[in-house]
């Protein structure tokens, strides 16, 4: 990994030297070269490989998801000792700093989806073809989602248009404000959306449906509401997704693309990596960091044992709600229920740091088959649900609630959810104004228990102090810019505060 930020996307961008890479079902693994930027874009074929590249980020963000449930409340860090991964751990605690190397990765992985995205837009116009379009618009899409990722986890952050960075930027160029950020985000989305096709041409491409769902979960995350109910509206009356019946089996590897999927990271078990580049694998290296130490038995394959549920989310479930175990594994009643495994010698598991019994099921690695490559337990093939349907119902609800525009709207779409959980109308909510909300935001902690949203959902609603252990007001709502990136841009870009 590079040291520097700049130095890492002119390593995969400026410079050009493009590694094609799997995404499951519309990426050739096969070919790698390197070119001449600024004779490249001369086809559809090069403005489809690029587009590639840039897709191929989406893998790297495993470890949003991850540290999202670990700096909430939903999670504690776990792993195999208090030291295990420090930079998890003093996420846990809220005592993370600038120095910090998974903060830096996010920083880095996602500012090359940012850089490579804008690669394209750069020569955007060099070259015509027939559905060049519908790439632009999904390019704009991408830069969308990584600068998403970046303003929530780091607040304003450098921009330069339709245009690559290039060494020397980082000292002229400021960081933008987060509305100029939010601005830029919303563009391409409104881009995206009327630019984009309704279906996917092969699993995994984004959609118009992603695009407004996106759109809408920024405005959300800005307090707009009106705008975000139009936005996911337009998701919910498309007809284009529905919830799938079975819980469960959205978890599974059957239930990928599924109905309920918006949009989804295609990870896939083929090429594997290793410790020294987890950005290269092709897997879900988050799921392996998930896994149950030392585990034997059916089903699932050993793993890590981080991203530990604690007690307290396991205990929020009403009785009766299928989502619990699906959510949350209870490792010793699993141990119990299959205790003929492996003729009567039963479920074997270790336990590791922060052992609370429970462990995250939704990403769970699971058995895989023979012919899988690379290491088990960074090569994962479970996609990621990044937005499900569920989501956004539960996103348009809060918009409808908090906006004052309708709690029966509100309603409507927040019990949709509930009567899945519970199989009935019995637990339907009939609250109104500030109690409706507090159900809402409530029933997203239950319905996306492991996903990686929890401790947004906290901070954007101003719940985090007092629920996330050592969160500090007016400080831990951002994350440090790595120091890396203060010292490199001499003083040009300003620090977060408290840092």
């Amino acid at each position: 990994m590079k040291k520097y930020f700049f130095t890492t996307i002119i390593t995969l961008t400026l410079f050009s030297t493009l590694s094609i890479s799997c995404s499951d079902e519309f990426v050739d693994p096969k070919p790698e070269y390197s070119i001449d930027s600024e004779n490249y874009f001369n086809s559809k074929e090069e403005y489809d490989n690029a587009l590639i590249a840039a897709y191929d980020l989406l893998q790297s963000s495993y470890v949003n998801v991850l540290l999202g449930e670990i700096a909430s409340d939903n999670t504690l860090c776990g792993g195999e000792s208090p030291t295990d991964v420090i930079g998890f751990q003093q996420i846990d605690d809220m005592i993370h700093t600038p120095v910090n190397s998974n903060l830096r990765d996010i920083w880095n992985w996602m500012f090359a989806g940012v850089q490579r995205a804008n690669y394209i837009l750069e020569f955007k116009d060099k070259t015509d073809f027939t559905g060049k379009n519908q790439i632009i618009a999904e390019t704009r899409f991408l830069r969308a989602y990584y600068q998403f990722e970046l303003v929530k986890w780091f607040g304003g952050i450098p921009m330069k248009g339709d245009a690559r960075f290039k060494i020397g930027d980082e000292k002229i160029i400021g960081r933008s404000s987060v509305s100029e950020v939010y601005a830029s985000i919303e563009s391409d989305l409104i881009f995206a959306a009327a630019n984009l096709s309704p279906d996917a041409s092969q699993k995994g491409r984004i959609t118009k449906g992603a695009a407004l769902a996106l759109l809408g979960k920024a405005y959300l995350f800005q307090g707009k509401f009106t705008q975000a109910a139009t936005a996911l509206d337009g998701v919910i009356t498309s007809g284009k997704y529905s919830l799938v019946t079975d819980y469960n089996a959205m978890f599974e590897e059957g239930g990928e693309n599924g109905t309920e999927s918006v949009f989804e990271i295609q990870y896939t078990d083929v090429e594997g990596a290793g410790f020294g580049c987890l950005q290269c694998s092709e897997g879900n290296v988050a799921v392996g960091f998930n896994g149950i130490r030392n585990y034997s038995g059916p089903l699932f394959s050993s793993g890590y044992s981080f991203n530990i549920p604690t007690a307290e989310a396991a205990a929020a479930f009403e009785a009766g709600d299928k989502r619990k175990d699906v959510a949350i594994l209870d490792i010793n009643a699993w141990a119990q229920a299959n205790a003929s495994y492996d003729n009567g010698n039963g479920v074997t598991f270790g336990k590791g740091n922060e052992d609370t019994g429970f462990f995250n099921r939704k990403y769970l690695p699971r058995k895989r088959s023979s012919g899988a490559q690379g290491d088990l337990n960074l090569t994962n093939p479970n996609n990621y649900r990044a937005i499900r349907y569920a989501d956004v119902l539960l996103m348009a609800a809060e918009a409808y609630n908090r906006g004052g525009i309708s709690d029966t709207k509100a309603k409507e779409y927040l019990n949709l959810v509930r009567r899945r959980a519970f199989g009935d109308m019995n637990h339907d909510v009939t609250t109104v104004s500030t109690t409706l909300t507090e159900d809402i935001l409530n029933e997203r902690r239950l319905e996306l228990l492991g996903e990686g949203h929890r401790f947004f959902d906290l901070v954007r609603t101003g719940k985090a102090a007092g629920k996330i252990p050592g969160f500090k007001a007016n400080k831990n709502e951002l994350f440090p810019l790595p120091i890396e990136e203060i010292q490199f841009a001499n003083g040009n870009w300003a620090q977060n505060p408290g840092y």
